[in-house]
């Protein structure tokens, strides 16, 4: 590892666009000051952020270790930490980072961190990697790196993150892994978390709007009245199970996002099930908010518009807080459905727009144009 001149070592985050980039730079106001503090002797950091797609093409971590330590030897930073929101896997098991004292060098995989403080613990994990690198064991001092985990801290603080494997001719020369039920878990719940699930409503606006085209026709709709109320709890619930289904199947096909690997693997079974699983949980995310929201919606229109005689005359019930209820609870599964139909009038990018983050739209269609060209060789 370099050391600047003037004694101040300089971290370079280069981050994916996106989240990483966003968590690198707000991690960035404040990790000089607590790197200075948990370092001591005196020591100063300077931080800077830089947002490129670095991971573009490939998810392979040695390929991406040479990459970051390219684009480090071509500036004068003293050591680089790589972010990405790409899941990254090494010898089946799913990496958590990359770290390379030698060169000062560290990649980090946001997924296997979990989807909830992501911010504190990237920060953590960041924390830990440039302490590590910027020990005595990076500049050569004590036994290689590859002889005990540096990391300690970082690992009892992430568990079940546990070193892992890392292959004689790679740049890396200490990698932490996350392996076993939590670990999938947590995986898959930072995938969920990299592709915010929250952005698919307003990025389906066609879908959206028959959503509430048909909730308002439907709420003042007489047959729609006598259903609500002749339904009980339990049909009600299916409904919304059947209607919150098909919206997500039906966005799932339409837009061809299930993911099926050309390879027969079991380690690319696995990581097409992972994929999946994301994309499922992504979806349904987005549906039920969907969902909750034109319950709201539906609410305040059936105040507004319904006539409390005309609705008894109609159904013999007064027209009450609890009728008000489940009405706009059934016409939410009503103009769900009609959603499901209108999504049909999205493109298939402005759903996988919708549905992922940047990194994986590019990790997708990367994968989809490898397919291709197998199937046409």
């Amino acid at each position: 590892m370099r050391v600047s001149s003037q004694g101040v070592t300089v971290v370079a985050l280069l981050a994916d666009p996106d989240a990483p980039t966003e968590i690198a730079q707000r991690m960035a106001r404040t990790l000089p000051a607590r790197l200075a503090d948990k370092s001591g002797q005196g020591r100063r950091f300077d931080v800077e952020v830089v947002s490129e797609p670095f991971s573009a093409g490939t998810e392979d971590p040695p390929t991406l270790m040479r990459r970051i330590m390219d684009r480090g030897r071509a500036e004068s930073w003293d050591i680089v930490v790589a972010l990405t929101d790409l899941p990254l896997h090494s010898h089946g098991r799913k990496l958590v980072v990359d770290l390379s004292h030698e060169y000062g060098l560290a990649l980090l995989s946001l997924p296997p961190l979990g989807g909830l403080r992501l911010q504190t613990r990237a920060r953590r994990a960041v924390e830990e990697a440039v302490l590590s690198l910027a020990g005595p064991r990076a500049t050569g001092a004590g036994e290689p790196p590859r002889s005990q985990p540096l990391l300690g801290p970082f690992a009892s603080r992430l568990a079940p993150i546990h070193p892992g494997q890392v292959g004689e001719e790679e740049t890396a020369d200490l990698r932490y892994v996350v392996s076993g039920p939590r670990g999938y878990l947590r995986v898959l719940v930072g995938m969920v978390r990299a592709n915010r699930p929250w952005r698919l409503v307003p990025g389906l606006s066609k879908a959206l709007a028959a959503a509430l085209a048909t909730g308002a026709v439907a709420t003042v709709n007489s047959t729609i009245w006598n259903l609500a109320e002749s339904l009980s709890a339990p049909r009600l619930v299916i409904a919304t199970v059947g209607s919150v289904a098909l919206m997500i199947g039906w966005l799932i096909v339409d837009a061809q996002l299930w993911h099926r690997s050309a390879e027969v693997s079991r380690e690319a079974r696995q990581r097409a099930r992972l994929y999946n699983a994301s994309t499922v949980m992504t979806v349904g995310i987005g549906v039920l908010v969907c969902y909750g929201g034109l319950i709201v919606i539906n609410l305040v229109w059936a105040l507004f518009i319904l006539n409390g005689q005309v609705f008894a005359s109609t159904t013999r019930t007064p027209l009450h807080a609890a009728e008000y209820w489940t009405l706009s609870w059934f016409v939410a599964s009503v103009a769900t459905v009609g959603g499901a139909l209108g999504s049909g009038l999205e493109s298939d990018e402005a759903i996988r727009a919708a549905a992922y983050s940047k990194r994986e739209q590019e990790r997708r269609r990367m994968l989809q144009d490898d397919d291709g060209d197998q199937l046409a060789t």
